[in-house]
């Protein structure tokens, strides 16, 4: 017990001062507003330049044919030389749709859709048949 006596008033007698005989709550408080500005920064690079709206798609065109003969008559499709030609074939029986001039042909029929696109480089009239049968179904015209 004697041991315990000298331990605890070693501590009362060795423990630092901090000057005040009582605990007291601590103070909080806002910190300062801070004086120091920052300097203003200004942009100067060059805004990017404008995004080019993108070019439309070309006019789609739909070919039906129905027992060998063009739904509708005759399809007439115009573009310019340079232009995208987009267009598709259509037919209840079974044949091969030729565009001649540009010697492009492609096998059409029940569940089999012909589908073109190409660019118009041949100024000219040029017929779209169902060559098995020899049945003008389309028209070409390529302008200038």
């Amino acid at each position: 017990m004697a041991t315990v006596v000298v331990i605890v008033a070693a501590f009362v007698v060795l423990r630092p001062d901090d000057g005040q005989d009582s605990v007291q709550p601590a103070q909080t408080s806002a910190p300062a507003p801070a004086t120091a500005t920052t300097p203003a920064v200004t942009d100067t690079r060059e805004p990017p330049p404008p995004v080019p709206e993108a070019a439309p798609r070309p006019r789609f065109v739909q070919i039906r044919a129905q027992g060998l003969q063009p739904v509708g008559g005759v399809k007439k499709i115009d573009v310019n030389k340079g232009d995208t030609v987009r267009f598709e074939v259509r037919s209840d029986q079974a044949d091969e749709g030729h565009l001649h001039g540009y010697d492009i042909s492609k096998p059409v029929g029940p569940g089999k859709t012909a589908r073109y696109e190409f660019t118009a480089r041949i100024e000219g009239i040029f017929e779209l048949e169902l060559e098995g049968a020899g049945v003008a179904i389309g028209e070409l015209q390529v302008n200038p």
